[in-house]
């Protein structure tokens, strides 16, 4: 992203978050807060509505994310760390009186929602907190108290892989804590039209000054975490993500393509 100026890819995100609630008629997750806080004519947040699979991928995404927050809460999880929040609108719809959260992003990114929240009219709880951090230049610091579940949403692709492993040992740093977060697989792994468009939606961003820089494969991450001792780890790929919120049985187990992940300390 450009100094002085908000992430281009977390607008981008946002909208395709409150295009969900319209065209879906948010059927993966509901967000009430979604549409608000763009701000902009309905004609203009559905002109990206052909790009249905990764729509669908955003919203299985943040379902997948938020039911994973839901049980963490469970099991007496008290705070909530956003990292890379974007215009994440979960902060302002919490359902858990108990649960603090903490939004974490670049400081430009953070003063451009801000301006947002209030020009929608959409109240900041008490008990909201911002970090300011970038996270290739700065070390992520957050006073915690107790254990933290860690959402790392649209995030992961666009670091180093230093800028990802830093990041991971402060998540890593305390024992019960989470963390969910979104990755790739490289392009190579992919059959001819799911790597075509997944080059693309990369020139796309590059373009936009927020290139792609680090990919996965399963095997791969599940030892990064594991070295980092996180023993339980739940990792839905394309095949995965079909099946569970989209009634599609039929597609291979190895269909390479986007991950969503869940692991505890």
């Amino acid at each position: 992203m450009e100094n002085g100026q908000p992430s281009r890819t977390a607008w981008s995100a946002a909208r395709y978050r409150a295009a969900h609630q319209i065209l879906e008629t948010g059927s993966i997750f509901r967000d009430p807060l979604a549409v608000r806080i763009l701000n902009e004519p309905q004609a203009d947040l559905l002109a990206d509505a052909p790009r249905r699979a990764m729509r669908l991928f955003i919203a299985a995404r943040t379902r997948f994310a938020e039911d994973a927050i839901a049980a963490a809460v469970t099991r007496g999880v008290r705070e909530l760390v956003i990292l890379g929040a974007g215009l994440d609108t979960y902060a302002y719809r919490n359902p858990h009186p108990r649960l603090r959260v903490t939004e974490v992003d670049h400081p430009d990114t953070q003063a451009w929602k801000r301006k947002r929240l209030a020009e929608a009219g959409i109240e900041v709880p008490e008990g909201v907190r911002y970090a300011g951090v970038d996270f290739e230049k700065e070390s992520l610091t957050v006073d915690l108290d107790g254990p933290a579940f860690f959402l790392w949403l649209g995030v992961v692709p666009y670091l180093t892989s230093e800028g990802f492993g830093e990041t991971l040992a402060f998540v890593a740093s305390a024992e019960g804590n989470e963390v969910a977060f979104d990755y790739a697989q490289s392009p190579e792994r992919m059959a001819p039209d799911r790597r075509a468009a997944l080059e693309a939606r990369a020139e796309r961003v590059a373009r936009i000054g927020e290139p792609w820089l680090t990919y996965f494969e399963p095997d791969e991450i599940a030892a990064e975490l594991r070295s980092r001792g996180f023993a339980a780890i739940e990792d839905l790929g394309p095949s995965e993500l079909a099946a569970r919120y989209f009634g599609r049985p039929d597609v291979p187990p190895e269909t390479a393509g986007g991950h969503v992940l869940h692991a505890r300390r």
